[in-house]
């Protein structure tokens, strides 16, 4: 395949800066997914690319989207299925705001941010990655986040690390007190988890009773601190389900991104087996 060799400034010339514009995805895989333009981002399947597209039909690095004077320009790089841009297909050409952007089975709009469009859309893409019953990201955004992150360490050396919150003995909540009760220790579960949380982590509900944090910036050592947080607060005082007030417990596993992962799975598979540790070692624990 073809690295596009074209340049958008000339060499040596200081990046311009970009308006505030961005991508939001409205159909294929990555629908409901909002693109913020603060640089060059790469798109493509690899899990390294900054937005990563998980479809059969994009290749691994598709095209890239770069600053290009007081807008962007999408440059293809040399894509099996090709980059279109209004129903043509591009090699480069710049973006305008509105343009609809197709990347395979993956389409964008490019809106400036804050617009009443941008905003619509916003909005319906905030929908589809939240999870209704707590708030928080949802498994889809979760793996999204994720894959930047990833790609974010590996390009800066920082550190990232994840932790798998699982509430114990979730089943006799339900079994004793009701699902309504089960979905209320749930929210209380999910809002003092996330005040624990420092700005720029993300939370989210991957499974019934089962939460993730993403931690950038956090090595272990930071991870397991956080976890500990997190578990006091939740076992520090009862939650109000109805008419109860319910003593609750969490067991949490932690792990740090390593060199030799190959993806954020690899990561995420590290902390569910040490939240499973923490729990065969009698719960309402850490793990790492």
């Amino acid at each position: 395949m073809r690295e596009d060799p074209t340049r958008v400034r000339p060499p040596g010339a200081p990046a311009p800066a970009p308006g505030p514009f961005c991508l939001v995805f409205v159909a294929g895989e990555a629908a409901g997914l909002r693109v913020a333009l603060e640089g060059e981002v790469v798109l493509g399947r690899d899990a390294a690319c900054e937005v990563a597209l998980e479809a059969d039909d994009v290749s691994r690095r598709h095209a890239r989207v770069v600053p290009d004077g007081a807008g962007h320009r999408v440059v293809d790089l040399g894509s099996t299925n090709g980059t279109w841009l209004n129903g043509r297909e591009v090699e480069s050409a710049p973006l305008a705001p509105g343009d609809r952007l197709r990347l395979g089975s993956c389409v964008a709009r490019y809106l400036r941010a804050g617009d009443d469009e941008e905003r619509e859309l916003a909005s319906l893409a905030a929908v589809a990655r939240r999870d209704a019953l707590t708030g928080l990201a949802n498994r889809r955004a979760l793996e999204e986040a994720l894959g930047r992150e990833v790609a974010r360490a590996r390009r800066s050396g920082a550190p990232l690390a994840a932790a798998i919150l699982d509430v114990d003995h979730f089943k006799r909540v339900n079994d004793g007190h009701g699902h309504a009760a089960g979905d209320a220790v749930l929210a209380a579960v999910a809002a003092r988890a996330r005040a624990m949380l420092r700005a720029g982590d993300l939370l989210a509900r991957i499974g019934g009773e089962e939460l993730a944090a993403l931690l950038p910036g956090a090595d272990l050592a930071r991870a397991v601190e956080i976890a500990e947080r997190i578990r006091g607060a939740i076992a520090g005082a009862p939650i109000a389900a109805g008419a109860a007030a319910l003593e609750v417990t969490a067991s949490l596993g932690c792990a740090a991104l390593e060199a030799a992962d190959p993806d954020g799975a690899a990561l995420l598979a590290r902390a569910d087996a040490r939240l499973y540790e923490a729990k065969a070692a009698g719960r309402n624990r850490v793990g790492a």
